[in-house]
């Protein structure tokens, strides 16, 4: 053998290697990557979830879900199918079991979600939601003192929508609980876009086995949907304490923030 095909057989194999080596590296990052999504929302390879179906606000029938919520419940399947699991969906109020047994999303705020109140009551004391009977949006929003209150694109410039997202979490190694409440069905949506987005964010503030709870406000929805979100607090620790019957909330301003995805 020559030494120029020497140099191009050796040439070769040191190709097939460094690209052998380059695939393990990609695929051994995908897999610590997939494991740490895994982790965050409770959902190892071949388990099931739970995805508590709302039901729509403003219809007479218990079974009606509402488009904006349709498209939630499409992306939480995504993730869902991301993670290697198998997704049940469930009636709100056929839900029949406690905390831990699998991973749960809870699409919905309390007036259309029956688990979602009862989630609320017993895990997250300091959140409470009012429902306009007539427009059957979830109007106020109030978490210990601060109350956020929906107002409509005629009362301000692009309106004012809020929402509340919730990992609870009841320790001993059980599967975590996710609250998606918002105050219309596209904020429903638009929590849910920003909890897929941002989880390994919030991972890395809140880890993978505490309880957090966020008010999220949803950016003039009429002009850009369920796209544009802005945090705007960390209420855990409101959330999680007993309310005060004799405080007066505090209504948060209505100044428009810096929109971000």
């Amino acid at each position: 053998m020559t030494d120029s095909v020497l140099n191009v057989v050796l040439g070769l194999v040191a190709t097939a290697i460094s690209a052998s080596l380059g695939w393990l590296a990609q695929n051994l990052r995908r897999r610590r990557r997939l494991g740490r999504v895994r982790e965050f929302f409770g959902m190892p390879g071949g388990t099931e979830c739970l995805l508590v179906v709302n039901r729509h606000a403003a219809s007479s029938s218990s079974k009606s879900v509402s488009r904006g919520d349709v498209f939630a419940l499409m992306e939480l399947s995504a993730l869902v199918r991301e993670c290697g699991a198998r997704a049940e969906l469930v009636g709100h109020d056929e839900v029949r079991q406690g905390l831990g047994h699998k991973a749960e999303f809870c699409l919905g705020g309390p007036a259309s979600n029956d688990r979602t109140a009862a989630h609320l009551i017993s895990w997250l004391p300091g959140v409470s939601f009012v429902q306009d009977p007539v427009k059957h949006h979830e109007m106020r929003l109030t978490v210990g003192s601060e109350e956020y209150r929906y107002q409509s694109p005629s009362e301000t410039p692009g309106g004012r929508v809020y929402m509340l997202l919730a990992r609870i979490r009841t320790g001993h190694g059980g599967r975590p609980a996710f609250l998606i409440a918002g105050q219309t069905a596209t904020s429903n949506h638009a929590a849910v876009r920003y909890l897929v987005a941002n989880h390994r964010k919030l991972a890395r503030k809140y880890g993978t086995d505490g309880t957090f709870a966020l008010v999220l406000e949803l950016i003039n929805s009429s002009a850009y949907g369920p796209d544009l979100v802005e945090p705007v607090a960390d209420v855990t620790r409101q959330a999680l304490a007993r309310p005060d019957t004799g405080a007066t909330p505090t209504v948060v301003p209505a100044q428009a923030p810096a929109p971000s995805t």
